[in-house]
């Protein structure tokens, strides 16, 4: 049994907690919301921690992270040890782990996919840092992970920053897929030939080439929603595949499956299309071809 101090208890962070203490660990949480929190502030729950102390943060990438890991400088001793679990971008580990150095605290970060099943199933685990930190707080990880071989669960990817790195691409290749998913369902749906969309999903489910947990859950929602249609097609990004592909431009590397699906969610998010707006003026011009009007009946009204 390990103690570990927990920060954020969001979706994720509230269901790690939980299979933390399933698993024997003591698990000390704070979150600005009082009704889940186990503390009532960082230094609350720091003062509950026997030292050398381990904290795991979960909270919004960026500036709020940020802030936590500074904070946390403050309130740390030499010897503790800060884990980031939240989706970090990798340049900010270097960052974070040089501010806690300075008071003898050591840095891991850690990619961690699973979602909202990670409690039932583990979560995919992707660490960064040095291998003493790593080896150190293997317990937990070993707890948070999936049952079954430590290698199909869990990796240490290298140096401070490889975690992230790692989980950024993860959710690049996650965006492909789920894209390519989609695509063939909208096929699907259009051929007159097809009368049962949901069935021929959930036939794919075993035994074929494209089989995966993502087909899994999108014949799960076929099956609470048949034709999707509680749904809106506005589809946001948490930045990770935006980051991949300014990283693919910066080595060199070609990701137009990735790049496609991303520029499929900002497309997503448009009434009316200004590019298509272009395309369709152009069309008349050079070859006199109808645009249609815009109005209550655009796309469907009078051509000119």
């Amino acid at each position: 049994m390990v103690q570990l101090g927990l920060v954020g208890l969001g979706k994720m962070g509230f269901n790690m907690r939980e299979r933390l203490r399933a698993a024997g660990h003591d698990v000390v949480g704070y979150d600005r919301n009082p009704e889940v929190s186990d503390s009532e502030s960082l230094a609350d729950l720091v003062g509950k921690l026997a030292a050398p102390r381990v904290v795991w943060v979960m909270v919004p990438s960026g500036q709020p992270t940020r802030d936590t890991v500074a904070e946390l400088g403050e309130l740390l001793s030499e010897g503790d040890l800060v884990i980031d679990g939240g989706n970090s971008r990798y340049t900010d580990d270097k960052g974070n782990a040089e501010v806690l150095a300075k008071q003898g605290v050591g840095y891991l970060d850690c990619g961690v996919s699973g979602g909202v099943w990670g409690k039932e199933n583990g979560y995919g685990l992707m660490v960064g840092g040095e291998r003493e930190q790593v080896d150190r707080a293997m317990p937990i990880f070993d707890a948070l992970r999936p049952e079954g071989p430590r290698e199909e669960g869990f990796a240490h990817a290298g140096k401070v920053g490889a975690g992230h790195y790692a989980k950024m691409v993860h959710n690049g290749i996650e965006y492909g897929l789920m894209q390519a998913y989609a695509e063939g369902y909208e096929l699907l749906e259009a051929a007159d030939e097809v009368t049962d969309v949901a069935a021929t999903f959930k036939a794919w489910t075993r035994g074929t080439v494209v089989r995966s947990w993502l087909l899994d859950l999108l014949v799960k929602a076929l099956e609470e929603d048949k034709g999707l249609t509680g749904i809106s097609g506005y589809v946001e990004d948490s930045g990770e595949g935006r980051w991949t592909v300014e990283e693919a431009i910066a080595h060199g590397v070609p990701a137009p499956v990735i790049s496609a699906a991303l520029f499929a969610r900002f497309a997503s998010r448009q009434e009316d299309s200004p590019a298509m707006k272009a395309v369709a003026a152009l069309r008349n011009q050079f070859g006199g071809h109808a645009v249609h009007k815009a109005g209550p009946s655009s796309g469907h009204g009078t051509t000119a």
